[in-house]
C-alpha cells in the first residue's frame, strides 16, 4: 500500500493532505494487479489497464490508475519488459507480474499466473 506521504507535496496545502490519506490506495493497487496479472508472458501497456479500469470499476481517473505502478514496482510485484505504441503512437512501458514465489497470496481470492519455482 502506498504511504499517505507520497501523495502529496512538501509544500502543498492542508486538504491535498487530508485527500491523501483518504485515498483507496490498496485498493486501486489491487485493482491494477488483478489487470496486470492477466497478462502474464506478453505484459499490458498503461492505455490497456486503464481501458479495463474503466470498464470494470468505473475508475476512469488518469493518475489514480497510474500512481499505482510505481507503487506496485516498488513492492517488487510488477517489472516493465520493453515498451510497446500505445493509441497515441508514442510508446508506453510494457508491464508484467513479477514471476516470484513466495508472494501467492497477494490478497484473498487471487489466483497468481503460473509461476516458475
Amino acid at each position: 500500500m502506498t504511504e499517505p506521504h507520497k501523495l502529496y507535496r512538501k509544500g502543498d496545502p492542508d486538504t491535498s493532505r487530508e485527500a491523501a490519506e483518504n485515498v483507496p490506495t490498496s485498493r486501486l493497487e489491487k485493482m491494477v494487479l488483478e489487470i496486470i496479472a492477466r497478462f502474464p508472458e506478453e505484459g499490458i501497456i498503461s492505455d490497456d489497464v486503464r481501458r479495463s479500469c474503466a470498464d470494470e470499476f468505473n475508475v476512469t481517473s488518469y493518475s489514480s490508475i497510474t500512481a499505482r505502478y510505481k507503487a506496485l514496482e516498488e513492492n517488487g510485484l510488477i517489472e516493465f519488459i520493453g515498451k510497446r505504441a500505445g493509441r497515441s503512437g508514442r510508446q508506453q512501458r510494457i508491464m508484467r507480474v513479477k514471476k516470484v514465489v513466495g508472494q501467492l497470496a497477494l490478497w484473498p481470492g487471487y489466483a497468481p499466473p503460473m509461476l516458475s519455482a
